[in-house]
């Protein structure tokens, strides 16, 4: 795996960001033959079209940062209202706001909806607030996988507009990165022409020529014949963008592939407050489980690397799914129990992580074939395979859901012993993970970035979704107080955003 090439892994990782935004599998890697394509047309050097090729696979993988706030927003499933207004959303305002509008509150009943698209309009600022924080949170991630920074210039500008009225505003014209002027022209496109017919597709980009896009982006496009779907043939699209490229490729070793993987992590997790740091503590448990079970190194390695990606067909469960606070309805239950499944999607297709993508999407099956997806039994699982479940389980147990609070460690660890008693849990994975979880890690005598102990505090309810007020009335202290903790925690760490402080929050481990 040390000669893997980085393209496999932002492919890979463009394929959850589709599930999180609500497209077709494999929408965003259309969308990055089509970006190539009109790059070399435009006769770009090599440097700014490999900058073309990886911000058209990266743009969205900010996705999960705002979540919450879409859920709170639309008052429903926040996948359907990302999808509905993505070819809206580069139009005419009178466009966008007509769809909007329709899709805001559309799962509440009559009164309800009209309260919840008062209080939308009502915040005029909240498009800019949310999509700020996705390119903040995209372009973290983006340096994590080792992107240069006319990368994470481009993903901050990934919603300006030619004419200068995107988000955040601050660019017009050649002033927006080539990349993005590119990636925004091609993606429209690609959304029209898979929702519409070629003539259709092609009118949209006359008409939003010279106001949202580039005209030399569009007439490049328009040269290559009719707008229609990007379409190579079955099994063909992987193998296309891997070639498209530009040479020569970008290669990692296993110590960027970890650091990958746990991006993958923090991808997943932060779509909502109950989930932050799950998957690295899945992680931490699973390998040291998988070490005190005498598996071999190169298994426990997959192992980890497993548990840090178990979760990432989550993001194509819509969050007012997850966090509902009473019991699911029977379709929403089997949307949950996709979620595996769904993992495995993602993963597949990158040939070196197949080993991963059959244990990672294995998490939930238990010994008595009563799990999900696939209802495998005892016979069909690997020690590994009984380790990560077990360890999911147990870390799930102790982190707070929106339907119940954290259990204690005892609890966890009597619920754990009572499912292995049941036959559903390895009662030997059982106790390997429990003793795992008896040698957490230690509190750190000094924080990352000069934090204090009530920062870090402070750092910790904000990552888990409170509020200000919320937060000062779990540490007794006031609003104020809380609210200049916030600003010199945003200083201290570098950011400017709450999804991009939680970013941080797992990224050093600070969550528990």
């Amino acid at each position: 795996m040390s000669d893997l090439r980085l393209a496999e892994i932002v492919a890979g990782l463009s394929l959850a960001a589709d599930l999180g935004t609500g497209q077709p599998l494999e929408h965003t890697l259309r969308t990055c033959l089509r970006a190539v394509r009109v790059g070399r047309s435009l006769a770009l050097p090599s440097d700014e079209l490999r900058d073309v090729y990886y911000v058209s696979l990266l743009r969205f993988i900010g996705c999960t940062a705002t979540s919450e706030d879409h859920v709170r927003t639309v008052g429903g499933d926040e996948i359907a209202f990302l999808a509905a207004m993505a070819p809206v959303f580069m139009g005419g305002m009178r466009e966008m706001m007509t769809t909007f509008v329709s899709e805001v509150g559309r799962e509440l009943p009559p009164l309800r909806r009209a309260a919840a698209v008062v209080r939308a309009l009502a915040d005029t600022d909240g498009a800019e607030r949310t999509l700020s924080a996705d390119c903040e949170v995209a372009s973290r991630f983006a340096s994590r996988l080792g992107m240069g920074p006319s990368i994470d210039r481009a993903l901050r500008h990934a919603f300006e507009r030619w004419d200068g009225r995107g988000i955040p505003g601050e660019l017009a014209g050649e002033e927006v990165p080539a990349a993005i002027r590119i990636v925004i022209v091609a993606r429209d496109a690609e959304l029209w022409a898979e929702a519409t017919d070629p003539e259709t597709a092609g009118e949209v980009l006359r008409r939003r020529r010279g106001h949202a896009y580039d005209p030399q982006v569009v007439d490049a496009l328009l040269s290559d014949g009719p707008v229609a779907p990007v379409d190579p043939g079955a099994d063909a699209l992987w193998e296309l963008v891997l070639d498209a490229e530009p040479l020569p490729p970008i290669r990692i070793d296993d110590r960027a592939l970890d650091a990958a993987l746990e991006a993958f992590a923090d991808f997943t997790d932060l779509k909502s407050p109950y989930t932050r740091g799950h998957s690295r503590g899945v992680a931490q448990l699973a390998g040291d489980a998988g070490a005190i079970c005498h598996l071999d190194p190169s298994t426990v390695t997959s192992l980890g690397r497993a548990a840090l990606v178990h979760d990432l067909g989550r993001v194509g469960v819509p969050l007012s799914v997850w966090d509902r606070p009473g019991p699911l309805s029977r379709g929403d239950r089997e949307r949950v129990r996709l979620h595996p499944y769904l993992t495995e999607r993602v993963l597949a297709p990158c040939a070196p992580l197949t080993r991963i993508a059959s244990l990672a999407c294995a998490h939930h099956e238990r010994l008595d074939g009563t799990g999900y997806h696939r209802g495998s039994g005892g016979n069909e699982q690997a020690s590994a395979h009984r380790i990560l479940a077990a360890a999911d389980a147990y870390q799930a147990m102790t982190q707070e859901r929106a339907y119940r609070p954290a259990r204690s460690a005892g609890e966890a660890a009597a619920e754990l012993r009572r499912e292995a008693a049941d036959g559903r849990l390895e009662p030997r994975v059982v106790e390997a993970v429990l003793e795992a979880a008896g040698h957490v890690r230690r509190g750190v005598d000094v924080w990352p970035s000069g934090l204090t102990d009530r920062e870090v505090e402070v750092l910790r309810l904000l990552s888990r979704g409170r509020t200000n007020r919320e937060v000062a009335d779990q540490l007794v202290i006031s609003p104020k107080t809380v609210g200049s903790h916030v600003e010199h925690i945003y200083t201290k760490i570098g950011v400017s955003s709450r999804a991009a402080a939680a970013v941080f929050a797992m990224e050093h481990h600070l969550l528990r």
